[in-house]
């Protein structure tokens, strides 16, 4: 079996599992449906653009991380209640990975379709540019987090996941913009080291 099929079983596997009884079917389908979603913009567009296996995996991890926030909710992932009670923090942290992962996996798609498809000429403003396209869809998300909250009341609660905190759209956002400039600052080598595989 194929890598890329291998992901998409592990894909399936992971939906699966997280739909069967979740904390709330409601919520559970709100936070899975960017992976059904990004899911099927890869196979509609599969033909014209592949990226490699190795943005894959992270876009498969990525899922991962939405399906057991969307299983549990986000404040309620039982690992981070651990880590809260321990730690005596004032709230469950798992959002924080999920939004870290919105930055992180975003920049590396970016960077791939910018360097194969040769989008940015001045190389002095290209990470720049992957970071600040991160932060406007970090943005973009918390307007979706915000409307869905507003257009279906207590049921969007658990979807919004502030829990109580009053800086927790702004965290979010810093959250994904230090999950940008981790996969900048730690990947890029093995990210060009993949890409120029798949080239050649």
């Amino acid at each position: 079996m194929k890598t890329k099929q291998l992901y998409i079983l592990f894909f399936f596997i992971g939906l699966i599992i997280s739909g069967i009884n979740p904390k709330e079917y409601f919520t559970w389908f709100l936070e899975v449906s960017p992976a059904i979603i990004g899911l099927l913009i890869l196979v509609f567009t599969y033909k014209k653009f592949q990226f490699t296996n190795f943005t894959y995996l992270f876009i498969l991890i990525h899922c991962y991380i939405l399906f057991l926030g969307g299983h549990y909710t986000y404040a309620e992932v039982p690992l981070f209640d651990w880590i809260k009670e321990t730690f005596e923090h004032s709230r469950n942290n798992y959002d924080k990975v999920g939004h870290f992962a919105q930055g992180f996996v975003p920049a590396m798609i970016t960077r791939e379709l910018f360097i194969r498809k040769n989008v940015v000429a001045n190389k002095n403003y290209f990470n720049f540019i992957i970071v600040a396209i991160c932060l406007a869809i970090s943005g973009a998300y918390e307007w979706i987090e915000w409307w869905v909250s507003i257009g279906t009341g207590e049921g969007g609660d658990a979807f919004l996941g502030t829990q109580g905190y009053v800086w927790d759209t702004q965290s979010d956002m810093l959250l994904a913009t230090i999950g940008a400039c981790s996969m900048i600052l730690l990947l890029s080598k093995k990210h060009d080291a993949a890409i120029n595989n798949l080239i050649l």
